[in-house]
C-alpha cells in the first residue's frame, strides 16, 4: 500500500488537490478583508480587481509551487502555504498602510488600473520572494 501513496500520479493528484482548497480558502479570506465583493466586481468587468485577484491567485500557486518542491510531506507542504499565505496577507495591509494619499481597497474598486497593477505586482513579486525562503 506504502507504493500506492508514493506513486507520482497519486502524489500529483494529493498536491494538486490540497492547493485547490487552500487557494479557495485564502481566498474566502482575501474576500473577508477587502472592502468590496471581488467576483461581484469581476463579473462587471471591473480590471482593477480581476488584475489584483489574479495577482493573489498567481501568488499562492507560486508559494504551493515552491512549498511542494521543498517538502517531502503533505502536512510540511501546507504549513509553509499557510505560512506564505499570512505574509502575503500582511503585504496586503502594508501596502494599505504604506499609502496614506489613497485607500487601495476604494481605488481598485473604483476601477484605478494603475492601483490594481502595482497590487498584483506586488503580490506576485512578494510570492517569489516567499517562495525563495521556503526551506
Amino acid at each position: 500500500m506504502d507504493d500506492f501513496w508514493q506513486h507520482p500520479l497519486i502524489e500529483t493528484a494529493g498536491y494538486y488537490s490540497v492547493a485547490v482548497l487552500c487557494m479557495i480558502v485564502f481566498l474566502a479570506i482575501f474576500e473577508l478583508v477587502t472592502k468590496y465583493n471581488n467576483w461581484n466586481e469581476i463579473k462587471k468587468g471591473n480590471i482593477s480587481v480581476a488584475m489584483a485577484t489574479g495577482g493573489k491567485i498567481f501568488g499562492i500557486a507560486n508559494i504551493f509551487r515552491h512549498s511542494i518542491d521543498q517538502h517531502d510531506t503533505l502536512i510540511k507542504m501546507i504549513g509553509w502555504g499557510v505560512f506564505g499565505f499570512v505574509l502575503l496577507l500582511i503585504a496586503y495591509f502594508m501596502f494599505e498602510f504604506l499609502t496614506p494619499r489613497f485607500r487601495v481597497d476604494e481605488e481598485i474598486q473604483n476601477n484605478n488600473k494603475a492601483v490594481g497593477l502595482i497590487a498584483m505586482v506586488i503580490t506576485i513579486g512578494l510570492s517569489y520572494v516567499i517562495g525563495a525562503s521556503i526551506t
